[in-house]
């Protein structure tokens, strides 16, 4: 394939893409806010776009674009969308020739910067063909998998979001905890040593080290209320549909929910955790 592409969307994502993408000498067309989608035209065929716009966004975004695209071009979205509208924008796609895949991408700014890890979705002849696309993008080989089905990568970074509810909830309760004892600890030398060679070693650890260091171990300047997206959510209403439990996930939304009203320490650290790793604001 042409090192060519358009990112539709110069967010936090979008942009960091674009510069990593730039740095391996691909041609990037990027459009942002006012997007000027005859541009897409002076693109090389077989097109190639890459959606980095919100959920909510993205069906406004193919309608408008697709106008400017022909038979064999290709629409990627590696955004948060939820798998069942990747489905609906897979099969709709099709009818008219254009090809789509669903990539999950997980390791916030910085990884889309630096590195990330991706989860593709759709069919397995497209992800061939994108696949010196997604190496170019993945921090490394094993950072990136595909998963056959429309929707399907989508599915899996839709659980893996709502997995990181549950860790992050788990790691909020326990340092709050820790700040709760008798004892005076230094919270932050409480994650560093967490954060070599023990069980709980993660870069979640690491973020709250982070955190602690640029805010202070109190979080005087982090809000207790916790923002949420759609992810958690949906893997909670997607666990009750398949009829499984998903008591953590649940209740790790729920928490979040009930932070608007009920404000904490836990929920400082999860808004700080957030920050470091999102760019969420605190």
């Amino acid at each position: 394939m042409k090192k060519e592409v358009a990112i539709i969307g110069l967010g936090k994502m979008g942009k960091n893409m674009a510069l990593r993408l730039k740095e391996r000498r691909w041609k990037v067309l990027g459009l942002d806010k006012g997007y000027n989608f005859s541009k897409i035209k002076d693109i090389s065929r077989p097109r190639l776009l890459i959606l980095s716009v919100p959920a909510q966004a993205v069906d406004e975004i193919i309608r408008e674009s697709s106008k400017f695209l022909e038979k064999g071009d290709i629409i990627a979205d590696f955004g948060n969308s939820f798998y069942k509208d990747s489905v609906r924008r897979a099969g709709g796609l099709s009818r008219k020739g254009i090809r789509f895949a669903d990539v999950g991408i997980s390791g916030g700014p910085g990884g889309a910067r630096h590195g990330a890890c991706l989860m593709v979705g759709g069919r397995r002849k497209d992800y061939r063909y994108l696949r010196p696309l997604f190496l170019a993008v993945a921090r490394e080989p094993g950072a990136l998998e595909f998963f056959e089905g429309a929707g399907a990568g989508h599915f899996v970074k839709m659980v893996h979001n709502g997995i990181e509810y549950g860790m992050m909830q788990a790691i909020a309760e326990g340092f709050a905890v820790l700040k709760k004892s008798k004892y005076h600890l230094d919270l932050r030398r409480v994650a560093e040593v967490y954060n070599h060679g023990s069980v709980i070693e993660s870069r979640l650890t690491r973020w709250l080290k982070e955190a602690f260091r640029v805010y202070g171990e109190d979080l005087k300047k982090v809000s207790g209320k916790v923002g949420h997206t759609g992810e958690g959510e949906w893997t909670v209403k997607t666990a009750k549909e398949l009829g499984v439990p998903a008591k953590i996930i649940e209740g790790a939304l729920k928490f979040r929910i009930e932070s608007a009203k009920k404000p904490s320490y836990a929920g400082k650290i999860l808004s700080a955790l957030r920050s470091r790793f999102g760019g969420h604001r605190i």
